[in-house]
Parts: C-alpha cells; sequence; structure tokens
C-alpha cells in the first residue's frame, strides 16, 4: 500500500456534517460574520500595503540615503526578522484574551510606525524604525485569519482563505497605484507612500474597534465564567496548556515552520526585488514597472480565489501542488521576455501561481494547528518562516552583483545586473523544496476546530487534529470531527455553552 501523504493526496469528499453544497452555505452567513471576515481582511491588506512600501521605494530610497539596492533592502531583511516577535506576543494574547482589541492595538502601531517611517532623516533611523515596525506588523496575520475564518461556515472556509490572503495582494496592488498615481506628483515622493499607508491602517483599525468580539472566543469565555474560574486561573491553566501544547505538537511546529519558510521565499523572492529587476535588468521606467506588478497582482488575486475554491473539493495539498507546478510552468515567461507585453504576462501567470498557493495556506495551517492555538500557531509558523527568508531580497540583489548582463539603455550598450536569472534559478529552487515538503505533510480538510476546547481549559494542550483515514470516513456521517477524539467534553462543551448563552 502506498504511504498515507501519497493516498491522502487523493481528492475526497469534504468532513461535511450538513452535507451543505458551498452555495447553500454561504447563504447562511449572518452580518456579524461577514462583518468579522472583512475586519481581518483590511487588517491583512494594511499589513502589505505598509510591507510593500519599502519594496516599491527602493530606488527613491538609495537616492535619499546615497545607498545600495543591497543596504535598501536590508530594512525589508530587519522587518521580517523582528515580525516573529509580534507574532509570539500578539498571538499568546490572542487565544488568551480575544481577538478583537490585540488586532486593533496592532494596526495602530503600525500606523503610528509606519507615520514615523515617513519622517526618518537618516538611514540607521530608517533601520531603526522598520525594525520596530516589524514587531507590530508579526501580529496581524494570525489574528486576522482566526478571526476572518473561525466564525464562517465550514464550507466556505477554503473560498474565505483565498479571499483573505489575497488581501496581501490587495494591499500590494493599493501601494502600488499611489506609487504610480501620487508619488511622482508631490514634494514629499516616497514619503507620501508611507503616510499614506498610516492613513488606511488608521481607517482599518477603526472598523476592527466596531466589528464585535469573535463569537467563538466569546463562548469559550462564557463557558467558563460558568464554571465559576478567575481570569487569574484561566491565565495559570492558559500557561501549563502552551507547555503541553509544544511538548505534544513539536514536530508539527518544526514542520510548520519549514513549510513556511518554503512559502515565503516564493512570495518575497518573486516580489520584493520585482519592480527593481524590471527597472534595472529589463530597462523599464519606473512607471511601467509599477503597472507591470499591479497586473502581476491582479494575476495573484485571481489566483487565490480560486485555488480557495478548488481546495474545498480536492484537498488543500492538491491545491497547493497543482499551484506550485504552475509556477515552475511559467518562470521562462515571467523572466526571458524583454517587452512589457511579455513580462506582464509573466508577471501575471507567475502570481496566479504563487498566490494561488498561498491562498489556501491560511485555512490549510488553521485545520492542522492545535485547535486552541489557532491565533498563535499559524501566526508564529508563519512569521518564523518569514525570518528564515527574511534575506530573500538580498540573496537576489547579491546574486545581480555576480550576475551581469548588456542591455541597450540610451542606445548604449550598458552592463546591468542580470536578476532575471537570479529570480528564475532562485524561484526554480524554492518551487522544488516547497513541494516535497506539501507533498509529504498532514492535512485536515474540513476540520471543525471551533468546536474544540479553548486554550485556558484543562486539555486544550494535548488537544489534536485526526490526521488517519479511519477517522477521516467516520467523520463523514453525523458525528462532527472532533468527537471521536475529545469523549464526551465535546458535547458537555456545547450543552454549558447553551446553558451560559442562556444566562448570560
Amino acid at each position: 500500500m502506498a504511504p498515507y501523504f501519497l493516498r491522502n493526496l487523493v481528492p475526497k469528499r469534504e468532513n461535511n456534517v450538513h452535507q451543505r453544497s458551498f452555495f447553500e452555505a454561504a447563504r447562511t452567513i449572518t452580518a456579524l460574520q461577514y462583518a468579522q471576515f472583512i475586519a481581518g481582511y483590511l487588517a491583512w491588506t494594511c499589513d502589505s500595503l505598509d510591507f510593500f512600501s519599502v519594496s516599491l521605494s527602493v530606488t527613491n530610497l538609495e537616492k535619499q540615503f546615497n545607498r545600495s539596492a543591497h543596504d535598501i533592502t536590508t530594512s525589508i531583511t530587519l522587518t521580517l526578522l523582528f515580525r516573529c516577535v509580534g507574532a509570539a506576543i500578539f498571538g499568546v494574547i490572542s487565544d488568551r484574551f480575544g481577538r478583537k482589541w490585540p488586532l486593533v492595538t496592532n494596526l495602530l502601531l503600525c500606523c503610528a510606525l509606519q507615520l514615523g517611517s515617513g519622517f526618518v532623516q537618516t538611514f540607521q533611523q530608517f533601520l531603526a524604525v522598520r525594525s520596530l515596525f516589524g514587531i507590530a506588523m508579526g501580529g496581524i496575520w494570525g489574528l486576522a485569519a482566526s478571526n476572518a475564518l473561525e466564525n464562517l461556515p465550514v464550507e466556505v472556509r477554503g473560498v474565505a482563505s483565498g479571499i483573505i490572503q489575497e488581501g496581501y495582494a490587495v494591499g500590494y496592488l493599493i501601494a502600488a497605484v499611489i506609487n504610480l498615481r501620487l508619488v511622482p506628483h508631490v514634494s514629499q515622493t516616497w514619503r507620501a507612500l508611507f503616510w499614506t499607508a498610516a492613513g488606511v491602517s488608521f481607517f482599518s483599525a477603526c472598523v476592527c474597534a466596531l466589528v464585535p468580539e469573535s463569537q467563538v472566543f466569546v463562548r469559550a469565555r462564557q463557558l467558563e465564567r460558568a464554571k465559576g474560574k478567575t481570569t487569574k486561573e484561566n491565565t495559570r491553566i492558559f500557561i501549563r496548556e502552551t507547555k503541553a501544547m509544544l511538548k505534544a505538537h513539536w514536530l508539527l511546529c518544526i514542520y510548520a515552520v519549514l513549510l513556511m519558510s518554503g512559502f515565503n521565499f516564493l512570495s518575497h523572492g518573486s516580489q520584493d526585488l520585482y519592480p527593481t529587476y524590471l527597472e534595472v535588468t529589463k530597462g523599464f521606467s519606473s512607471n511601467s514597472a509599477t503597472i507591470a506588478t499591479i497586473i502581476g497582482n491582479c494575476g495573484a488575486i485571481a489566483g487565490g480565489a480560486i485555488a480557495g475554491f478548488i481546495s474545498q473539493y480536492i484537498g488543500r495539498r492538491l491545491t497547493i501542488i497543482i499551484f506550485l507546478l504552475l509556477i515552475g510552468v511559467f518562470i521562462p515567461l515571467w523572466i526571458i521576455p524583454n517587452d512589457f507585453s511579455g513580462l506582464s504576462a509573466g508577471a501575471f501567470c507567475i502570481q496566479v501561481g504563487v498566490q494561488g498557493a498561498w491562498g489556501v495556506i491560511p485555512i490549510f495551517l488553521s485545520e492542522i494547528s492545535p485547535p486552541a492555538f489557532r491565533a498563535t500557531f499559524p501566526g508564529v509558523a508563519y512569521q518564523l518562516g518569514n525570518m528564515v527568508s527574511s534575506a530573500s531580497a538580498q540573496i537576489e540583489a547579491t546574486g545581480g552583483d555576480n550576475l551581469k548582463t548588456t542591455i541597450i539603455q540610451d542606445g548604449k550598450p550598458t552592463v546591468v545586473q542580470d536578476y532575471a536569472k537570479v529570480q528564475g534559478i532562485f524561484i526554480g529552487c524554492i518551487v522544488a523544496y516547497t513541494l516535497v515538503l506539501t507533498i509529504i505533510g498532514p492535512e485536515n480538510h474540513g476540520s471543525r476546530f471551533e468546536k474544540h476546547k479553548a486554550a485556558y481549559e484543562e486539555g486544550a494542550g494535548a488537544d489534536d487534529a485526526v490526521f488517519d483515514d479511519e477517522s477521516v470516513e467516520s467523520d463523514r456521517g453525523s458525528t462532527p470531527i472532533g468527537e471521536k477524539d475529545m469523549g464526551d467534553h465535546y458535547v458537555r462543551h456545547d450543552e454549558v455553552s447553551r446553558d451560559a448563552e442562556k444566562q448570560g
């Protein structure tokens, strides 16, 4: 018999208690659930807009601080390095105290530091602010994804995952439009992009502050109040269960970090230095490079939504594998042409693959994570992967310094960095690495993680998802996933939760 990880790639019918279609489930979504999803989507969009403000300003920052592209990309590296710190801090706070206010705090910190980025006068100041910015940004993804997905019907979470993840592409798209239409026409140039991004983050924080707390977390809190436990007792249990989770799931944690390292190398390797690649290696103007970036992000948005929808029917890993293979197919179109139309088509297709694979990640990580820690676990895994891949832009910039090509610029042959070859080799290797990890990894398609214990309940740390064929088969009937491995707790949890809601 083939190994389980290969058998589990065969498309299965989703673990669906009510046997509803996507469209039937979508019609049951309430206004509150829509609001919580939109709040998470806005937060992740702002994270991307804030981050890519630097990528789109590399050329202007070189002139401002009289530094090379390699030096400027140091700020990107530092931001990515410090994001894991923010993910750990805000993820733990969120799993313990709720999603809403930690996310609002995150966004306000991003607003303040993005505003400060536009006022710096020296390169050292810029590096310091971007390092602090990384901490603030680090918590947003885990909090936004958990808040957006955990309240939705299980049948629509794949599509919702693709949509919320492509808030990343939308943020990049907004940054590119601002860079194209505003930056060249104001005296503040690149600073205007940072200040505008700060304003958008502030708006997003206001929206999140108006949206009620996650109902899943509210019900868990009501349950604990019904049991008569104090905040101090819950915090003590939370710390103990966090240790138990790390002890029980350390191998899964390592796998998730390794996988997210590959995914972050893919996204940052294909995007962070892309405008610079078009301007330097292909001789495009800043305006044309920005337009090509916009076209690429349109492909990213389409890829994420399509992949999320497909994953509801063929599974998360198989969807990721298909879109990773698409990346490999379109690498030549991405780097070989020299004309705008060819390179724009390559950018569109390559981002369909990159962000299509990425679109499955929020729900994939939420489903395989220890259920009680679905803000901390995905967020920290994602940001540790960011930390590992933090030098993507610098690796490509260094490769460009060592690989040269000749282009015709202003009618004369000019030797420039060959970022096309560097990016082609780099992304090809990362695709192969990520493909292998995805094939051998676990999957828990259709998990009802919202039915499991909260992080401050006894036994939450050892609470696990079900990863074997037998449990998947048994869960296709009337028994919700999780009841088999949680025993009587699952039933008691729902009963006490309903009683608490009546009393409250």
